[in-house]
């Protein structure tokens, strides 16, 4: 059993396994509206700040450093998440809400247009899940694996390259329909990691984790659910060019 979350594995419902209260489907439907919550708080506190004429620059700094500095330690210590995993949440508002902000002058509607597409996408992907017209097999997480870290990888080189070359890998920032098309399978990617993220936390239910990795669980489907959100807000301001 693998998810495409780099936070959602196997192992971590292993080691984790103790006796007492186990978890459930509906704790972590509930823990995911939690976090979504505190997310959502931080966001528009930095829209507002934003919409005031404050630089909102030193909060997504903050937000994206504390999120990662979060981010790592919950993977870490699963049984930290009920404490790390909304702080995290709230710290990676202030950075959503930056980026939000910025895309939203330039252009004007796409967030909601965004949020929209990105909750629409979950809610399909969940019901098609749900209903088993999509399973998980082996060779399915195996292909959205593979395609999620080769993603990855080409981030990690374009990173790269901005820092010591002053430029980016081609065709990545586009707006034309190369570009265009990148981004459609990014979006697609990053959907389809939602179902395995489903599979997953399904997977651990019947299993019998421990009832603190609701919070575990509910952080990993918001780390996926914020790269969604980001990847059609990117796609939808290449199509606006």
């Amino acid at each position: 059993m693998r998810s495409g979350n780099p936070v959602l594995k196997d192992k971590t419902f292993q080691r984790s396994s103790s006796p007492g209260a186990t978890m459930s489907l509906g704790g972590t439907v509930s823990k995911t509206f939690f976090l979504f919550l505190f997310l959502l708080g931080s966001a528009l506190y930095t829209w507002y700040q934003y919409s005031q004429g404050v630089n909102v620059n030193l909060m997504m700094i903050i937000g994206a450093i504390g999120g990662l500095i979060f981010a790592l330690i919950t993977i870490f210590i699963p049984k930290a998440a009920p404490i790390t995993a909304p702080i995290y949440a709230a710290l990676e508002g202030f950075f959503i809400g930056g980026i939000s902000s910025f895309a939203e002058a330039n252009y004007p509607g796409v967030v909601i247009q965004a949020a929209s597409l990105t909750f629409a996408v979950m809610g399909a992907l969940l019901f098609l899940y749900a209903t088993g017209i999509i399973k998980v097999t082996k060779n399915f997480r195996l292909m959205v694996i593979s395609a999620t870290l080769a993603i990855f990888i080409v981030y990690i080189v374009n990173f790269i390259m901005n820092i010591f070359f002053q430029t980016s890998v081609p065709y990545l920032h586009s707006s034309g329909p190369i570009g265009i098309g990148i981004s459609l399978v990014i979006v697609a990617v990053a959907a389809l990691n939602l179902v395995l993220d489903f599979d997953f936390i399904e997977k651990g239910v019947d299993k019998g984790a421990p009832k603190h990795m609701e919070w575990y669980g509910a952080f990993g489907l918001m780390i996926t659910l914020v790269w969604l959100y980001i990847e059609i807000l990117r796609l939808l301001q290449k199509l606006r060019r």
